[in-house]
Protein backbone atom coordinates (compact mmCIF):
# COMPACT_ATOMS: atom_id res chain seq x y z
CA UNK A 1 0.00 0.00 0.00
CA UNK A 2 1.60 3.27 -1.22
CA UNK A 3 1.59 6.13 1.31
CA UNK A 4 -0.97 8.21 -0.27
CA UNK A 5 -3.39 5.30 0.12
CA UNK A 6 -2.64 4.48 3.99
CA UNK A 7 -3.42 8.35 4.55
CA UNK A 8 -6.89 7.94 3.00
CA UNK A 9 -7.51 4.81 4.71
CA UNK A 10 -6.58 6.60 8.24
CA UNK A 11 -8.42 9.46 7.25
CA UNK A 12 -11.63 7.81 6.94
CA UNK A 13 -10.36 5.41 10.44
CA UNK A 14 -10.50 9.05 11.99
CA UNK A 15 -13.24 10.76 11.21
CA UNK A 16 -15.14 7.48 12.07
CA UNK A 17 -13.86 7.81 15.36
CA UNK A 18 -13.52 11.25 15.81
CA UNK A 19 -10.24 11.59 15.93
CA UNK A 20 -10.07 15.74 15.32
CA UNK A 21 -6.23 15.97 15.46
CA UNK A 22 -5.53 13.06 13.47
CA UNK A 23 -8.11 14.21 11.03
CA UNK A 24 -7.01 17.55 10.49
CA UNK A 25 -3.58 16.44 10.68
CA UNK A 26 -3.41 13.83 7.75
CA UNK A 27 -6.13 16.22 5.61
CA UNK A 28 -2.97 19.06 6.38
CA UNK A 29 -0.71 16.00 4.77
CA UNK A 30 -3.32 15.78 1.86
CA UNK A 31 -3.36 19.43 1.08
CA UNK A 32 0.49 19.58 0.96
CA UNK A 33 0.33 16.60 -1.25
CA UNK A 34 -2.78 18.06 -3.61
CA UNK A 35 -1.18 21.52 -3.92
CA UNK A 36 1.79 20.02 -6.07
CA UNK A 37 -0.22 17.65 -7.60
CA UNK A 38 -2.32 19.99 -8.71
CA UNK A 39 0.50 22.96 -9.53
CA UNK A 40 2.69 20.26 -11.00
CA UNK A 41 0.71 17.85 -13.07
CA UNK A 42 1.98 15.01 -11.58
CA UNK A 43 1.38 12.18 -9.02
CA UNK A 44 3.91 12.09 -6.01
CA UNK A 45 5.55 8.51 -4.71
CA UNK A 46 6.12 8.00 -1.81
CA UNK A 47 9.86 9.18 -1.28
CA UNK A 48 8.43 12.60 -2.59
CA UNK A 49 5.50 12.47 -0.02
CA UNK A 50 8.23 11.67 2.91
CA UNK A 51 9.64 14.81 1.91
CA UNK A 52 6.40 16.71 2.14
CA UNK A 53 5.49 15.48 5.37
CA UNK A 54 9.49 16.68 6.93
CA UNK A 55 8.72 19.63 5.45
CA UNK A 56 5.59 20.23 7.35
CA UNK A 57 7.13 19.31 10.41
CA UNK A 58 10.11 21.46 10.51
CA UNK A 59 7.59 24.05 9.82
CA UNK A 60 5.71 23.38 13.04
CA UNK A 61 9.28 23.01 14.39
CA UNK A 62 9.57 26.54 14.19
CA UNK A 63 6.18 27.61 15.09
CA UNK A 64 6.64 25.76 18.01
CA UNK A 65 9.21 27.90 18.61
CA UNK A 66 7.48 31.34 17.78
CA UNK A 67 4.81 30.01 19.76
CA UNK A 68 7.23 29.43 23.09
CA UNK A 69 8.49 32.69 22.75
CA UNK A 70 5.39 34.53 22.95
CA UNK A 71 4.35 32.20 26.23
CA UNK A 72 1.47 30.70 23.93
CA UNK A 73 1.76 26.92 25.33
CA UNK A 74 -1.94 25.91 23.90
CA UNK A 75 -0.65 26.89 20.65
CA UNK A 76 2.68 24.53 21.11
CA UNK A 77 1.13 21.29 22.65
CA UNK A 78 -1.49 21.67 19.38
CA UNK A 79 1.31 21.76 17.00
CA UNK A 80 3.55 18.97 18.97
CA UNK A 81 0.16 16.79 18.70
CA UNK A 82 0.40 17.32 14.46
CA UNK A 83 4.39 16.81 14.64
CA UNK A 84 3.35 13.43 15.97
CA UNK A 85 1.12 12.49 14.29
CA UNK A 86 3.27 13.59 11.22
CA UNK A 87 6.14 11.30 12.44
CA UNK A 88 4.02 8.07 12.33
CA UNK A 89 4.12 8.22 8.57
CA UNK A 90 7.89 9.00 8.30
CA UNK A 91 10.08 5.73 8.00
CA UNK A 92 12.26 4.82 11.10
CA UNK A 93 14.19 7.29 12.27
CA UNK A 94 18.11 6.60 12.07
CA UNK A 95 19.39 6.01 15.91
CA UNK A 96 22.33 8.00 16.81
CA UNK A 97 24.82 5.06 16.81
CA UNK A 98 23.64 3.87 13.13
CA UNK A 99 24.26 7.74 11.63
CA UNK A 100 27.43 8.31 13.52
CA UNK A 101 28.44 4.56 11.86
CA UNK A 102 27.01 5.62 8.38
CA UNK A 103 28.66 9.32 8.54
CA UNK A 104 32.04 7.44 9.25
CA UNK A 105 31.58 5.20 6.45
CA UNK A 106 31.30 8.50 4.38
CA UNK A 107 33.91 10.57 5.48
CA UNK A 108 36.71 7.73 4.56
CA UNK A 109 35.14 7.15 1.11
CA UNK A 110 34.96 11.31 0.26
CA UNK A 111 38.56 11.77 2.05
CA UNK A 112 37.17 14.38 4.07
CA UNK A 113 39.44 15.94 6.66
CA UNK A 114 38.43 19.04 7.52
CA UNK A 115 36.15 21.42 8.12
CA UNK A 116 36.61 22.57 4.69
CA UNK A 117 35.05 18.84 3.13
CA UNK A 118 32.14 19.26 4.89
CA UNK A 119 30.21 20.07 1.33
CA UNK A 120 31.43 16.75 0.40
CA UNK A 121 30.41 15.14 3.10
CA UNK A 122 26.86 16.41 3.36
CA UNK A 123 26.34 15.82 -0.44
CA UNK A 124 26.26 12.20 -0.07
CA UNK A 125 24.90 11.93 3.64
CA UNK A 126 21.84 13.53 2.67
CA UNK A 127 21.50 11.08 -0.21
CA UNK A 128 22.29 8.13 1.83
CA UNK A 129 20.31 8.96 4.62
CA UNK A 130 16.94 10.71 2.90
CA UNK A 131 14.07 10.22 4.54
CA UNK A 132 15.87 8.46 8.11
CA UNK A 133 17.72 11.37 8.76
CA UNK A 134 17.00 15.10 8.86
CA UNK A 135 19.38 17.48 7.89
CA UNK A 136 20.16 19.11 10.91
CA UNK A 137 20.94 15.90 12.38
CA UNK A 138 22.98 14.95 9.61
CA UNK A 139 24.99 18.44 9.74
CA UNK A 140 25.53 18.10 13.57
CA UNK A 141 27.45 14.71 13.18
CA UNK A 142 29.50 16.09 10.49
CA UNK A 143 30.48 18.94 12.68
CA UNK A 144 31.59 16.25 15.43
CA UNK A 145 33.15 13.92 13.24
CA UNK A 146 35.17 16.54 11.48
CA UNK A 147 36.39 18.83 14.40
Amino acid sequence: MSLKEQLKEDLKTAMREKEVVKRDSIRSINTMIKQIEVDERRELNDEEVIKLIQKGIKQREEAIAQYSAASRDDLVAKEQEQIDIFMLYLPAQASDEELETGMKEIIAQTGATTMKDIGKVMGAATKKFAGVADGKRINEMVKKLLS
